[in-house]
C-alpha cells in the first residue's frame, strides 16, 4: 500500500535527520509542502484522497542542516470534526451525515446548511510576498512559513496562479451564480502592512459554452502577453453539485468526463483583459498542470499534461488507494490514465478575426516516455524561465497509481514515491538547469529529502530515472505522510 493514505499525528517540534554527503551552501530555506494527512475522525471516514485534511510541512534546510516539522491546517473543517471527533463538513468525495445519536431535525438542517469546506489541501502560494494554503475552493488560508501558523481566512481562486517578474500575480476564480469563468490580477503593492489581496480585481470574465456545466479546472496557463484558460470535457454538473446534500450524494457526483466534447482554448490579453474572439479547439484532452506557454515567430507554444481520459479524478478512492500487492498492481492498470507531454500550438496572426481555429498538437516526448507510464506535476525554472523559450522541465513518471519516478525532460535533445520536484536555482547560474532539483520520497518506513544537481547526464537519454548526480539525501523515519504541491522559501529571494 501506499504509504501516503494512512493519517498521522502532527510533528510540531522541529526534528534533525542525518544527513549522506554534503547539501550545498547556497541552498539556505524553507521546503513547504501541503497534502492531506488525515483521512479519519472517529468512527467516520473520507472516500477520497482529495478529501484528506490539510497537513503542512516543513523541511527547513539552513548551513548544511535539514530539519522537519508538520501541523494540522487549524481550518473551520478540521476545528468542527475535531471538536465532535466524526466528520461534520462535506469534502469532494465524502457528504458528512447527520449524527444518529442527536436530535434528527437539528441535524438535518445543520448539514443542509453547512458553507463549503474551507481545507485547503493542495499547495502553498504566494501574494505580496505572504504564503498562504488554498485548493479547489474559494477559500485560502495565510500562514506563517516558519511556524506553520494560520493567520487568516480569505477569499481565493486556484492553487496554481502565475507571477510576472514585478510580483503581479494572476488567477482565475469561478462565480457560479451566473456561471463564469474569471481572470483574477492582483498587483504587487501593498498598501499597509495588514494588506492581504487589496485591490485585487477581474480582468476578465469568459462565459462558459454550457452555463449549466461549466468546466472543471484546476490551473490555466501564461505567456508574456497573454493568460491561456483551457474549458476541457471534464464538466461540473451545477444542478447536480447545489443538490448534493438534498441527495445525499458527495459533491464529486456531479463531475462527469464527456469525451464526445472537445477542448476549447480561450485567449486573454493580460494588457488590456480582452478576450480574444478567435477560439481555438482540438480533441477531447483532459489537463491538470501545465509545463510553459511562451510566444515564437508569430505563435503562443502552450505546453501541458494531458491525458485522452479525464475519469481519473473519480478514481482515487481510499479504499483502492490503501490496497496492497497484487490487489494494488490490479486496481492501478485498470485506473492508471498517463498523461503526456504535448505542445499545443496557437497561431497569432488571426487574432483580429472573427475565427475558429484548430490547433496543432503534437509530443514533447518520445516512446521513452511511455516506460515511465507518462509524466505529471511538472516543474521549471520558473524565476527565469516562465513565459519564455526554455530547454528543460522537470516531473514525477507514473508506472502506478502514484508518481514512481523523477524524470528530466531535455526538449532540445530529445531521446520509490518521489513527490513533485522543486527546482532551486544556484545564485550566480547563468545556464537554465543550473541548480538542484529538491524532492521528498516517501517509502514504507521513511521519508526522504533528495538533493539532486541536475546538470549531469546532457548527453543520455532524454528521461533521466533517479540517475541525476546524488548531492545528499536527509532521512526522516518519523515521517509517513503525503504530500500535493510545495514552495521553495528563500530567506534572499530575487
Amino acid at each position: 500500500a501506499y504509504p501516503g493514505f494512512v493519517g498521522k499525528d502532527e510533528t510540531l517540534e522541529p526534528i534533525s535527520t542525518e544527513v549522506q554527503g554534503t547539501i550545498p551552501t547556497w541552498i539556505n530555506g524553507n521546503l513547504l509542502r501541503n497534502g492531506p494527512g488525515k483521512f479519519e475522525f472517529g468512527n467516520t471516514h473520507y472516500n477520497h484522497w482529495f478529501d484528506g485534511m490539510a497537513m503542512l510541512h516543513q523541511f527547513k534546510i539552513e548551513e548544511g542542516r535539514v530539519t522537519y516539522k508538520s501541523r494540522f491546517l487549524q481550518s473551520d473543517a478540521f476545528k468542527k470534526n475535531s471538536e465532535r471527533d466524526r466528520i461534520m463538513v462535506s469534502e469532494f468525495g465524502t457528504l458528512a451525515m447527520p449524527d444518529p445519536c442527536k436530535n434528527f431535525f437539528h441535524e438535518a438542517i445543520y448539514f443542509l446548511i453547512t458553507d463549503s469546506t474551507d481545507n485547503a489541501s493542495v499547495s502553498f502560494v504566494k501574494y505580496k510576498g505572504d504564503y498562504y494554503v488554498s485548493t479547489e475552493t474559494n477559500f485560502m488560508h495565510k500562514v506563517d512559513p516558519e511556524s506553520l501558523d494560520k493567520f487568516i481566512a480569505v477569499n481565493g481562486a486556484t492553487a496554481h496562479p502565475h507571477y510576472d517578474p514585478d510580483g503581479t500575480t494572476y488567477n482565475m476564480g469561478n462565480s457560479y451564480g451566473s456561471a463564469i469563468y474569471n481572470i483574477i490580477k492582483v498587483p504587487p503593492e501593498r498598501t499597509e502592512a495588514t494588506d492581504t489581496l487589496q485591490g485585487a480585481k477581474v480582468l476578465c470574465s469568459i462565459v462558459p459554452a454550457n452555463k449549466s456545466c461549466p468546466s472543471y479546472y484546476h490551473s490555466f496557463a501564461m505567456s508574456e502577453n497573454y493568460v491561456v484558460f483551457i474549458e476541457q470535457p471534464i464538466k461540473m454538473d451545477l444542478l447536480k453539485i447545489v443538490t448534493c446534500k438534498l441527495r445525499g450524494k458527495p459533491l464529486s457526483e456531479g463531475i462527469f468526463w464527456d469525451p464526445k466534447q472537445e477542448t476549447v482554448f480561450h485567449l486573454i490579453d493580460k494588457h488590456t483583459g480582452q478576450v480574444i474572439s478567435v477560439k481555438y479547439y482540438t480533441k477531447a484532452l483532459s489537463n491538470f498542470h501545465q509545463i510553459n506557454a511562451f510566444e515564437e515567430d508569430g505563435f503562443l507554444m502552450l505546453d501541458i499534461c494531458a491525458s485522452d481520459d479525464g475519469q481519473a479524478i473519480n478514481n482515487y478512492l481510499i479504499q483502492n488507494l490503501r490496497k496492497s500487492g497484487d490487489a494494488l498492481d490490479e486496481v492501478s492498470v485498470k485506473l492508471r490514465t498517463c498523461a503526456h507531454t504535448q505542445t499545443i500550438i496557437h497561431p497569432l496572426d488571426i487574432l483580429s478575426l472573427l475565427y475558429i481555429a484548430n490547433v496543432s498538437c503534437s509530443d514533447l516526448h518520445g516512446d521513452d516516455l511511455h516506460e515511465y507510464g507518462g509524466l505529471e506535476f511538472p516543474q521549471i525554472n520558473y524565476s527565469r524561465y516562465n513565459t519564455r523559450q526554455y530547454r528543460y522541465f522537470y516531473g514525477c513518471g507514473f508506472r502506478h497509481l502514484v508518481g514512481d519516478s523523477l524524470l528530466k525532460m531535455d526538449l532540445k535533445d530529445k531521446g520509490l514515491y518521489p513527490s513533485e520536484p522543486v527546482f532551486v536555482p544556484s545564485p550566480d547560474a547563468v545556464d537554465e538547469d543550473d541548480g538542484v532539483i529538491l524532492s521528498v520520497v516517501l517509502t514504507p518506513t521513511q521519508v526522504t529529502l533528495l538533493f539532486h544537481n541536475i546538470r549531469n547526464n546532457l548527453d543520455a537519454a532524454d528521461v533521466f530515472l533517479l540517475t541525476w548526480t546524488l548531492v545528499s539525501t536527509a532521512g526522516f523515519c518519523k515521517i509517513n505522510r503525503d504530500f500535493w504541491h510545495n514552495w521553495f522559501s528563500s530567506p534572499h529571494p530575487e
